[in-house]
């Protein structure tokens, strides 16, 4: 069974920072491209951001300026970096691992919740 583990989230006061992170195998890892979406109560599951394996990166406009995606390729585990986090920021978090080629997969973690108090 294909595992994404999750870590790093919490409660934090508005205007701070914390570090998500997402381990899988090297199996899935070294195929995968990698992402982070979120689901606020009562609205939809968003992707927040991407990581290509060659390391090219996406973001969803609101959180441009605040979220880095990375990956460590030799620890198999992606990160996502945020800072200035505003209440709007809650949400559980879901770590994503992607392939269309030469492999075809689409998993998900089980979600780490991220709390913004004002």
């Amino acid at each position: 069974q294909v595992q994404l583990v999750e870590s790093g989230g919490g409660l934090v006061q508005a205007g701070g920072s914390l570090r998500l992170s997402c381990a899988t195998s090297g199996a899935i890892f070294r195929f995968a491209t990698m992402g982070w979406y979120r689901q606020a109560p009562e609205k939809e599951r968003e992707l927040v951001a991407v990581i290509s394996r060659s390391g090219g990166t996406n973001y969803t406009d609101s959180v441009k300026d605040r979220f880095t995606i990375s990956r460590d390729n030799a620890k198999n585990t992606v990160y996502l970096q945020i800072h200035s986090l505003k209440p709007q920021d809650t949400a559980v978090y879901y770590c994503n691992a992607k392939c269309d080629y030469p492999k075809r997969f689409d998993y998900w973690g089980q979600g780490t919740q991220v709390t913004v108090s004002s």
